[in-house]
């Protein structure tokens, strides 16, 4: 087969990236260039594990999002012209373990909405030689089974071999030699081979097992990493005297967290006993969120619930990790929701947050239709002073909306809920992920570009219309059922001009035409250095004193009704209404839950804790 010049390789001439969507799982791999058709079925049964002959629909998708069948040599040759268009992306197919009934039909169990980029979690796996690998967050000091050197990083530092547990570096994954049979990795001290490729690593091996939930750990007498001799090329081998985790010797300080039960704290600080469990007050798709208040001094807080077999992989861990780190930065911000503590059981996470008991701005929107301009530019304005602190620690929202603002006793606002931020972008720098509230949604999003914080105002125009005009600026009014889909919501969004009220003002106009600009270059707030001087200095907040409203020193033009000690009017009573109980755990369920993976939550803000033992 001829060869393609300008395909998408992954790096080394005459390779193709390849991502084959199976069964939840992205499968990544790549193929030489002169793969035939046959060969890429033969490897694609191999992948997702289908014996040869196994009845196979291949679907790839074009730059329009839409399906295409490649069934033939011809059909191929055309789906790896047409990708290698798209960078970074490669050949992206759909595997069907079956055929349609008629040509044209879609295959048994395929929906539509599985093309559309973010619609479903698709677990990443990364095949070389046999292996499976995923990313992973090594809690533990972890080494790799092809160099030997530390995995060093946050998040997800390297890659672990789903069936025989091999631990390796994300660069390292595509050399590995040893082909993976399904068994458990277990190694015997290294000898320097008698010749390696240059630049190679040399797979080693670890005296005792790996178990399927650990990661090799260092003794804790020796932190250092073996550095690599003279005699061995630059390659570092793993000390045959290096202690490794197993079952029967296990570190003393992860033993409470092994044998814990449930309702007994396994942290060293707080626990469930230090708090009264007063009200259900909100509740998602991963947690509840009580009002609870502490004990040994009665002040009140927020406590979101999350049930750890929830978060059963690496993506919903670092949600948890990610919300924690942010609720800790927050701290120091007036308008976002801070972190009081964090403490685990064997069956839940709790971050205890503060408690804001003025309702969100969804509730008072629902009792008062619209607000006035003089309430949206109050609001907005302190909003903006919380996005620009997150933006500044480079952090994207990514999910504000009327819901996550709340309101507290005197009026001002608060952001909330941090379970969609983005970390870690400097100036510059973007991300890829589709996600967020369907409405708030910006269109570089939905185009499947990078973006940065030019997302968050999007969504922050979209509110501020919602909030002046009492409707979002993409309502959709129709008997047409095929119109009151996500999808046409989307298009919306993408090719619909908005249309700004008439009653509204010519400088609210003019915000939310700045806001909503379709161009993420053009939108208001979005100029790399001059952005949030830009939002400052609109027309529509030039009667905003910044400094005072910085300080929390400007008034509020509305002060939520508190009629008890703790505010609940303010909330839906769909949630207070609720009894206030953890349900009883599955034993079967909390045996399944790997508990290493979530060492190291435990956590009190040192400010708060020293203003409680002054109390």
């Amino acid at each position: 087969m001829p060869s393609r010049t300008g395909r998408k390789m992954d790096g080394s001439g005459g390779r193709v990236r390849l991502k084959a969507h199976y069964s939840g799982d992205i499968l990544i791999t790549s193929l030489d260039s002169a793969t035939t058709f046959d060969k890429l079925c033969e490897e694609v049964r191999e992948m997702c594990h289908l014996h040869q002959g196994h009845p196979l629909t291949l679907k790839w998708v074009d730059s329009e999002g839409d399906p295409c069948t490649v069934s033939s040599q011809m059909e191929l040759e055309e789906a790896f012209r047409l990708s290698c268009q798209r960078k970074d992306e490669g050949l992206i197919l759909h595997v069907f373990p079956s055929i349609p009934e008629e040509p044209g039909m879609p295959c048994p169990g395929e929906d539509k909405s599985i093309y559309r980029r973010g619609a479903r979690r698709w677990r990443k796996l990364y095949r070389a030689n046999g292996h499976l690998f995923q990313a992973k967050r090594f809690n533990r000091r972890a080494y790799c089974g092809q160099c030997s050197e530390r995995i060093w990083g946050l998040a997800r530092q390297g890659y672990r071999c789903i069936n025989c547990k091999l631990l390796v570096h994300k660069r390292c994954h595509v050399l590995v030699p040893l082909t993976c049979n399904g068994h458990m990795v277990t190694h015997k001290s290294p000898e320097a081979p008698s010749w390696r490729p240059p630049g190679h690593c040399v797979a080693v091996s670890l005296q005792d097992s790996v178990m399927p939930s650990q990661e090799p750990a260092v003794d804790d007498k020796s932190d250092d990493v073996d550095l690599p001799s003279e005699e061995t090329d630059g390659i570092a081998y793993i000390s045959s005297t290096r202690k490794h985790d197993n079952i029967e010797d296990e570190p003393e300080d992860l033993k409470p967290v092994i044998d814990g039960m449930d309702g007994i704290k396994i942290s060293q600080g707080l626990g469930l006993q230090d708090f009264d469990l007063l009200r259900v007050i909100g509740r998602g798709s991963y947690a509840k969120v009580l009002l609870v208040r502490l004990k040994k001094n009665d002040q009140v807080y927020a406590m979101k619930v999350v049930k750890k077999e929830l978060v059963h992989d690496d993506e919903d861990i670092d949600w948890v990790q990610t919300e924690k780190h942010v609720f800790e930065q927050a701290s120091s911000n007036p308008f976002l929701v801070g972190l009081h503590s964090c403490f685990q059981t064997t069956s839940r996470l709790f971050l205890v947050i503060e408690y804001v008991n003025g309702g969100d701005l969804m509730f008072h929107m629902q009792r008062q239709r619209k607000l006035p301009e003089e309430h949206a530019r109050f609001y907005a304005a302190e909003i903006c002073i919380a996005l620009n602190f997150l933006h500044e620690r480079g952090i994207i929202y990514r999910d504000l909306k009327l819901d996550n603002v709340l309101l507290d006793a005197d009026g001002h606002i608060k952001l909330t809920d941090y379970g969609m931020c983005k970390e870690g972008l400097g100036p510059g720098d973007t991300t890829s992920t589709f996600c967020g509230t369907p409405n708030y949604i910006a269109p570089e999003i939905l185009r499947g570009e990078e973006y940065g914080f030019s997302v968050d105002w999007w969504a922050l125009g979209v509110l501020m219309f919602e909030m002046m005009a009492g409707r979002s600026p993409f309502d959709i009014i129709t008997d047409n059922p095929d119109m009151n889909t996500e999808d046409y919501l989307f298009q919306v969004i993408l090719e619909k001009p908005i249309r700004i009220p008439r009653f509204l003002s010519v400088k609210a106009s003019h915000v939310l035409k700045g806001f909503l600009n379709k161009d993420p270059k053009e939108r208001l707030g979005c100029r790399p250095q001059t952005g949030f001087s830009d939002i400052k200095s609109h027309a529509f907040f030039r009667s905003i004193d910044w400094d005072l409203l910085g300080k929390k020193q400007a008034l509020p033009p509305f002060q939520p009704q508190i009629t008890d000690d703790y505010g609940l009017d303010n909330f839906d009573t769909q949630f207070t209404s609720e009894p206030v109980q953890l349900t009883p755990d599955d034993e079967d369920v909390l045996k399944r839950i790997d508990q290493s993976e979530f060492e190291g939550f435990e956590y009190t803000h040192p400010l708060l804790l020293s203003a409680e033992e002054s109390a």
